[in-house]
């Protein structure tokens, strides 16, 4: 039986993580980069498709499980009927891929077993397995990929897969040391595995005890930093949205996408929460990776990118992996980077903006980009789009694509560094948008702003609306809006829909899970409306959602309380961060994102 998503832990090197689950096995990793084809891939498949299993032989009594303070170190520790004893498992954040295995002895006395089946390509390629003549080493080899595992425990070969079986005793270690490289090349050098922990610790403290005090809340938001330092590729900046690809959004279902890639439009969320706790470099790489990658024509701005800032992103099937728990298909890519989104825009601009605002310097290639992507936004802000959702059933007149329209021309016009002539143009446009968005995208039957132009359906991006500063909170309209999502979208007080995927046509079978950023958004609307009693309630309840080592997943199925979606989601931490930070501060991210413009606000 498959374990739950939040079962697994995160770790890696920020650039590339696995998934260890609490039985020991770690079920997925992808080498070099996150989204490179995993080696490990039994997440979503079986444990043939390749997994690591280091476990007790016999079925524990307990398990318990934690990072270190500060970092990215798992242990998880077992107890058995006749003692007691750790798996440390870690990737240090250094120039070669190292994945690191220490079993450690606390108590009495723990027989394990380890079960290695290393499968490149998604589970579908059994490697040349052989012992190195120099240091006994393993050497797995096809094509052009290599791991070396090194390790001095008793490992033989059975069935194809590599297995053992050892005894510790209190205070004893043992070390595994797996390594990546190319197969064309002489195989990585070998590291001490207890160094490695030494650094390894050294490393993530250094960088997270930076985090300011957040009150009652920081180590929960400790933890999420530390979560998005992981999902971040430092030799670009660029920040993947979760480690895994395919995890569903309803179990048995096909909204299963690969979210090892960067989206435009987590970008402003991300760089507030960096800049609100100090990470200014994260924020300013974040900054800079996003100016990178939509260098050239602003008609070709896409969506998302690779972490290195490709652009081709072919959405595969990959036919041979059953899904997770049957969650079929299984996809490498995601065909959305195609599509038309006009938010984005909105967002890239919104990014400058608060960077500036933050007192970072900006980008000497930004004043470039602006007026190239508003001359074309002017125009296309028009044409309906696919919208934030990435529906698949159509391009619509998304209220939220309009509304981040709105915002691109918004922020030029009021961030001081346009010429006045610049300036009066860009606020025509951001006028005209706001007057149409006001008339067509606002139901007065239902007292809401409503998905697209001319529906009756809700939808939880309409909560950016004063988030973003289109309108303010008090606005009959918004609280209008506000009461139809908490009446339509809202589930047990807690989880927030995104749409009603049984009417809305976005070309997928209808049913998925609660999107955990959009509950973070209704924790900000109840905090610019002034209602901090139901903030604070909704975030404590978010909180209790976190798996026993504080991460969370996409989504949440409300009627069985199982994390669903891509695991963890950089999204969920996101808004984690910024509505503790915007609870704890007299003024955080939502109220500094939320400044009302200078501009004229259509009447009600």
């Amino acid at each position: 039986m498959a374990l739950r998503i939040e079962d697994y832990a995160l770790i890696g090197d920020c650039k590339s993580a696995a998934l260890v689950g609490r039985d020991g096995s770690i079920d997925w990793l992808c080498w070099p980069r996150f989204d490179s084809p995993a080696c490990f891939a039994a997440l979503l498949g079986t444990p043939e498709n390749g997994r690591w299993l280091i476990a007790p032989a016999e079925t524990p009594r307990a398990v318990r499980r934690r990072y270190r303070p500060g970092t990215l170190v798992l242990e998880t520790e077992f107890e058995t009927a006749t003692g007691r004893a750790a798996v440390i498992d870690f990737m240090p954040p250094e120039r070669c891929g190292n994945l690191v295995r220490i079993v450690r002895g606390r108590s009495g006395r723990v027989d394990f077993r380890t079960e290695f089946v290393v499968r490149f390509n998604y589970g579908a390629t059994v490697p040349w397995v052989s012992r190195r003549d120099d240091d006994g080493a393993l050497d797995a080899i096809a094509g052009p990929e290599r791991a070396v595992l090194r390790t001095p425990a008793a490992l033989r070969g059975e069935e194809l897969k590599t297995v053992g079986e050892f005894t510790l005793e209190a205070n004893e270690s043992l070390p595994f040391v797996l390594c990546y490289g190319p197969s064309f090349e002489a195989p990585p050098p070998g590291i001490d595995a207890f160094d490695a922990l030494e650094r390894t610790e050294d490393f993530w403290r250094k960088w997270s005890d930076r985090c300011p005090d957040v009150g009652p809340w920081t180590g929960a938001v400790k933890r999420s930093l530390i979560t998005l330092k992981a999902l971040t590729y430092a030799p670009t900046g660029g920040m993947v949205a979760a480690a895994t690809t395919s995890l569903p959004e309803r179990l048995g279902g096909v909204r299963n996408w690969d979210y090892r890639y960067c989206w435009l439009r987590d970008a402003t969320f991300t760089l507030l929460a960096f800049m609100h706790l100090g990470f200014y470099e994260e924020a300013r790489a974040w900054r800079d990776w996003l100016v990178r990658a939509v260098a050239g024509s602003p008609s070709q701005i896409q969506i998302m990118y690779g972490v290195g800032g490709e652009r081709w992103l072919p959405e595969l099937i990959v036919d041979w992996l059953p899904g997770y728990e049957k969650s079929a298909p299984v996809r490498t890519g995601n065909a959305a980077y195609q599509q038309l989104q006009l938010d984005v825009y909105g967002e890239i601009a919104d990014a400058f903006f608060q960077a500036f605002k933050g007192g970072m310097e900006p980008h000497p290639r930004a004043p470039e980009l602006r007026p190239v992507a508003l001359d074309y936004l002017a125009t296309a802000w028009r044409q309906p789009d696919e919208g934030i959702w990435e529906v698949r059933g159509g391009p619509q007149h998304f209220v939220h694509s309009k509304v981040m329209a709105w915002v691109a021309f918004d922020r030029a016009a009021n961030d001081g560094q346009s010429s006045p002539e610049s300036a009066a143009r860009w606020r025509t446009v951001a006028d005209e948008i706001h007057a149409e968005v006001c008339a067509r995208g606002f139901d007065r039957d239902i007292g809401s702003f409503v998905q697209a132009y001319g529906s009756k359906l809700l939808d939880a991006s309409l909560l950016l609306i004063p988030i973003v500063g289109f309108l303010p909170a008090q606005d009959p309209r918004v609280v209008g809006t506000l009461r139809a999502v908490e009446d339509r979208l809202l589930i047990g007080g807690e989880f927030v829909l995104r749409y009603e995927t049984e009417h809305t046509g976005d070309g997928l079978p209808p049913g998925e899970g609660a999107f955990l950023a959009c509950s973070f958004w209704l924790i900000d609307n109840y905090i610019l409306q002034g209602r901090h009693a139901d903030a604070r309630k909704l975030f404590d309840r978010l909180l209790a959602r976190c798996n026993d080592v504080g991460l969370l997943a996409e989504e949440i199925d409300p009627a069985t309380g199982r994390m669903l979606g891509n695991f963890p989601q950089a999204y969920s931490h996101v808004g984690l961060i910024n509505a503790a930070l915007s609870l704890s501060r007299e003024s955080g991210p939502v109220e500094e994102r939320a400044e009302p413009p200078e501009s004229v606000v259509a009447p009600a």
